[in-house]
């Protein structure tokens, strides 16, 4: 079982990785500033759980890491989550389990982010959507294609 939760992981961290290049490609082609809702989100669940990020002079410089940090965590996270449920059995075609992979992590940080008030997706645009949803598509085809490549390997 810890193998396949450590190759879901590392998975997790190929998609993760895809997730970002494309985010930061789509940044530098269409001139799209950076969010600011993984910062919000930290410090209002940091907050909310009675350990707020002190105020200091790097007090924003420790918000984006911790964004950053929490995004990594989400993605290795879906990759693990994917991992059990594989081994379990629940082995989708490419296709369907690529989708569900990044749906799923779609839902781990734009659930949140809805109920902390941070966002309301219910007011995006369509290229909004696009921004979230194309990402993390990519991220779970190369999550869910690694993790079953890994497990026909092992």
């Amino acid at each position: 079982m810890i193998r396949s939760i450590l190759r879901g992981c590392l998975a997790g961290a190929a998609g993760t990785t895809v997730l970002n290049a494309v985010t930061y490609a789509d940044m530098a082609l269409r001139e799209r500033p950076s969010s600011s809702a993984p910062e919000t989100m930290v410090d209002r669940i940091a907050a909310r759980a009675g350990h707020p990020v002190p105020d200091s002079p790097g007090r924003d410089a420790r918000l984006t890491g911790l964004g950053a940090l929490s995004g990594i965590a989400v993605g290795t996270g879906t990759g693990a989550l994917m991992a059990v449920l594989h081994r379990a059995g629940f082995r989708p075609p490419l296709w369907l389990g690529g989708m569900l992979t990044g749906a799923l992590a779609m839902a781990a940080g734009d659930i949140p982010m809805a109920r902390l008030g941070v966002s309301d997706p219910g007011t995006w645009s369509g290229k909004d959507w696009a921004a979230d949803a194309v990402p993390h598509l990519l991220y779970g085809l190369t999550t869910y294609g690694a993790l079953a490549a890994s497990a026909r390997r092992a």
